[in-house]
């Protein structure tokens, strides 16, 4: 089975089914002299994990990393970095009713008909468990990127009809962990949960979105046309389970604007560098970073498995059949989405960030004059990886 890495020189691979023995990671291409630690690292798998409100899965997980390879004495040795989360608390019996019956709009059937086989307990591979590996991985790219003062947060900013007002980044930083929804406008997050709870209620689920925003971001990422910024951006969100579409800057509103009112002026900044005059564009124009704010927007639908009784068939007798999903499950993805889609968006600039020789990739002490060029319209950062 491929598919299960991310990165080109800041790789991640990721192991571990949702009812097996672990969860698993290794984190490869982080340079040498990182200041890191197993708490760290806890901080930000404490904001994904399970049980934390009324409107997450009672799944009780404590997802308590265990750092394995890679570190010695406190900082990274440049080798790979091997994480291991165990699985405390699985219940794989709930699931036996739908080895041969697949839970509608789950991985259940695809799984099968791809592989002749799957692990049924918790959806195995196809579970958003495994985002648990996706978010240690992202800690540490969070970590790296601070030493570069490039920051990213996001927040939920819709669930069903419930749409929050527009924020200002001090407000997304301040706000976003002061309620269970993870919405930093505060009298939007209170309708948003009694939505939620309306859903959860009725035994059903509701989708919902979550924004995202980079600060720090230096100009030059990317390169047409494949190994666009935006290209590889989108991959990374339309990985997050549930994920129905990833948009930046104007995204589909992008349709209604003429062209004389999306394109923007252009200025001097205070070193003397040209920049547009606002940022409809996201911070990406051409597939490249422009060295504003990267922003966007990733849509998780309903989750799948809710209580109310669903029509499925069972493959091996060839009857129509109804089902119950019992168990344990979230009414509704952002709220523990978000620490996820931040980390795909941590990784995703910390590997141009490398590619592009803006972060020394053998050791963090190295002198960073030698990966700074003053600007130029024709110099590397400015045209895209060589």
């Amino acid at each position: 089975m491929n598919g299960n890495r991310f990165g080109r020189l800041f790789q991640v691979t990721t192991f571990g089914e949702s009812h097996g023995e672990a969860m698993g990671v290794t984190v490869s291409g982080c340079p040498a002299g990182l200041e890191l630690s197993e708490e760290r690292i806890q901080r930000e798998l404490d904001r994904r994990k399970p049980g934390q409100s009324m409107i997450t899965t009672s799944r009780g997980e404590p997802d308590e990393v265990s750092i394995k390879s890679g570190i010695q004495d406190g900082y990274t040795t440049g080798t790979p970095i091997g994480m291991v989360i165990q699985n405390k608390d699985a219940r794989s019996g709930k699931y036996e009713p739908f080895v041969t019956a697949p839970r509608p709009s789950h991985g259940d059937f695809t799984y099968s008909a791809k592989f002749g086989t799957r692990n049924w307990g918790g959806g195995g591979r196809s579970s958003a468990r495994e985002t648990v590996n996706w978010v240690a991985a992202g800690a540490i790219a969070k970590e790296i990127l601070a030493t570069e003062d490039v920051e990213v947060k996001a927040h939920v900013n819709q669930i069903g009809d419930v749409e929050a007002s527009d924020v200002t980044w001090e407000e997304l930083v301040e706000h976003t962990e002061e309620n269970e929804v993870r919405c930093a406008d505060p009298e939007t997050a209170q309708e948003m949960r009694e939505l939620i709870d309306e859903y959860q209620e009725a035994g059903d689920s509701i989708g919902g979105s979550i924004y995202f925003e980079a600060r720090g971001v230096p100009r030059g990422l990317g390169a047409p046309r494949f190994d666009s910024f935006s290209a590889r951006l989108g991959q990374a969100m339309m990985s997050v389970p549930a994920s129905s579409s990833f948009e930046f800057g104007l995204g589909r509103d992008a349709r209604e604007y003429a062209g004389s009112n999306r394109n923007e002026d252009w200025q001097f900044d205070d070193d003397g560098v040209p920049e547009p005059v606002g940022n409809d564009h996201g911070g990406i124009q051409g597939g490249i970073t422009t060295g504003q704010p990267v922003y966007g927007e990733v849509t998780l639908h309903a989750p799948t498995s809710i209580p109310k009784t669903q029509a499925t068939v069972d493959w091996e007798t060839g009857e129509e059949k109804e089902i119950q999903v019992v168990g344990r499950h979230d009414p509704v993805l952002p709220p523990r989405g978000v620490p996820v889609v931040e980390a795909m968006l941590a990784l995703t600039i910390l590997d141009f960030m490398l590619l592009a020789g803006r972060i020394n990739p053998d050791r963090l002490d190295g002198k960073p004059g030698e990966y700074e060029t003053e600007y130029h319209p024709r110099s590397p950062e400015n045209v895209g990886e060589e």
